[in-house]
This record gives structure tokens, C-alpha cells and sequence, in this order.
């Protein structure tokens, strides 16, 4: 790979398929609970919540950082949400994924774990996948911002102002 060029696939590379990670991150701990599944429709959501919700403790409130994927809101998740005081529900506009840390945890997995792999089959990429989490989870760090405050304040009036031009309409 040359230095300042951008990594491309061989001519004979073949996909085998894809997979979808749901990762919810604890930012104090860095813990992160997860699940992937082959489908990414609106059941393989609600089960997620119901997994945060067993696996999390009953005593405590969980706020939950999202983008606006479909899925997240769809009547029979918000009905279940609805059934469940404990969790608040926190949607950033499209174009403010920074906001959302576990996105900073899927650029680490796809770095560190995923991205020059050579998966000849979906459970193979699973299978890494979650060997990366359990790496993670025995060393967890939490997630900590390192950017600037006026950096971060100048961000979230451009957030604001993007989704408020999404509401606004």
C-alpha cells in the first residue's frame, strides 16, 4: 500500500455476504454489549433493546444515542419503548455521527479488527467481529473526548442548526 494513497480492492475480490453489528457502548466503563445479525430490519432492533435491557441493571436510566436509521423508529419499537420508562431515546440529525461514540468504536473495530481481513464467509467476519469485542471488554478504557471545547461547541450549532432544518420542514 504507497503512502497517501487510498486502499482499493483486488480484481478478484469476492463478497460473501454481509452482516450487521448492533453495539451499544457504556462510555464510562468502554464496555460494549453487541449482537450481529444478517438482517437489519425492525425485529432484529427491538431484540437488541430487549438484550440492553436484560443485560443492563434494572435500577438504572439508559439513554441511548442514535442516528435516524428507520428501524429506531418504527411503531413496534416505539411501542416497546413506550412500555419502558428506563430508556431515552436521543436521535442525532444526519450530519452529526461524531455525537454518536460508538461510532467512534466502529471505526476502531473496522481498523483494527475487520478492514484488511480476508473472510471467506459471513461467520468468519462475525466470528472477528466479536474476537474483537472480547479483546475490547477484557481491557475496556472508557471513551473520552479529546477535542477542544470551542471545537466541540462550534459542531453543535451546525448540528442544531442541521436539525433544525430537518424539523423545521
Amino acid at each position: 500500500l504507497k503512502r497517501g494513497r487510498h486502499p482499493t480492492t483486488t480484481h478478484d475480490y469476492k463478497r460473501h455476504g454481509v452482516t450487521t453489528l448492533f453495539a451499544a457502548l457504556n462510555m464510562l466503563t468502554g464496555q460494549v454489549l453487541s449482537m450481529t445479525d444478517q438482517l437489519h430490519r425492525h425485529q432484529e432492533r427491538l431484540r437488541f433493546l430487549k438484550t440492553i435491557d436484560r443485560k443492563t441493571p434494572k435500577n438504572k436510566s439508559l439513554h441511548l444515542i442514535v442516528d435516524n436509521y428507520a428501524t429506531h423508529k418504527h411503531p413496534e419499537v416505539r411501542a416497546w419503548l413506550a412500555q419502558q420508562p428506563r430508556f431515552q431515546m436521543h436521535f442525532t440529525p444526519a450530519s452529526a455521527s461524531w455525537l454518536n461514540m460508538v461510532e467512534r468504536f466502529f471505526r476502531d473495530i473496522t481498523d483494527n479488527g475487520i478492514r484488511r481481513g480476508a473472510f471467506s464467509s459471513v461467520a468468519e467476519l462475525e466470528a472477528a467481529i466479536n474476537n474483537y469485542i472480547a479483546a475490547h471488554n477484557a481491557k475496556p478504557k472508557p471513551f473520552i473526548r479529546t477535542a477542544k471545547a470551542a471545537d466541540i461547541l462550534a459542531k453543535v450549532t451546525r448540528a442544531r442548526a442541521a436539525l433544525n432544518k430537518i424539523t423545521s420542514k
